[in-house]
């Protein structure tokens, strides 16, 4: 019966297939010529694509922490005699006032800005006014090297 179907159709079939053979022949020069005519920004579309991959790639590897750990050793001296005595030669040589000195034994107690603020009845620039200047005094750049310094000094116990 399927062979009977066929040569029944076999004019509709031709048909067919010849329709499929120029659709697939046009869609072929479509191609082509979208290929062949927009080629450049096919390219660039292309080297766009490269760049953008390659510009997210190389973002990620720089923002990315480098992350070094120092470890170092020292040796603490600590004051073990019976009683702490103050010494003003290197207080008046440094010029470091009283209310400076003050906020440097709270630093070393380990207070935050904040709190010495509050212990000392001052606001919180005053506080940062005093550090800056006993930084400077000092010649340390942070609480640790100032406390360190002031100790060796004598200028806290």
């Amino acid at each position: 019966m399927s062979f009977s179907a066929l040569t029944r159709n076999k004019q509709n079939i031709i048909y067919g297939v010849a329709a499929a053979s120029l659709l697939a022949q046009l869609q072929w020069l479509e191609l082509r010529f979208v290929i062949f005519g927009h080629s450049f920004e096919i390219y660039a579309g292309a080297i766009a694509l490269i760049f953008t991959g390659l510009g997210i790639w190389l973002a990620q590897k720089l923002i990315k922490p480098k992350v070094k750990t120092v470890v170092v050793e020292k040796e603490i001296v600590i004051n073990t005699g019976p009683e702490f005595v103050l010494n003003e030669a290197a207080m008046e040589d440094l010029r470091i006032s009283k209310r400076e000195l003050e906020v440097l034994q709270l630093m070393a107690q380990g207070l935050s800005n904040q709190e010495i603020a509050e212990r000392l009845f001052v606001s919180l620039n005053t506080v940062k006014t005093h550090s800056s200047n006993l930084f400077e005094k000092l010649e340390a750049e942070r609480r640790t090297q100032a406390i360190e310094k002031a100790k060796r000094l004598s200028l806290i116990g």
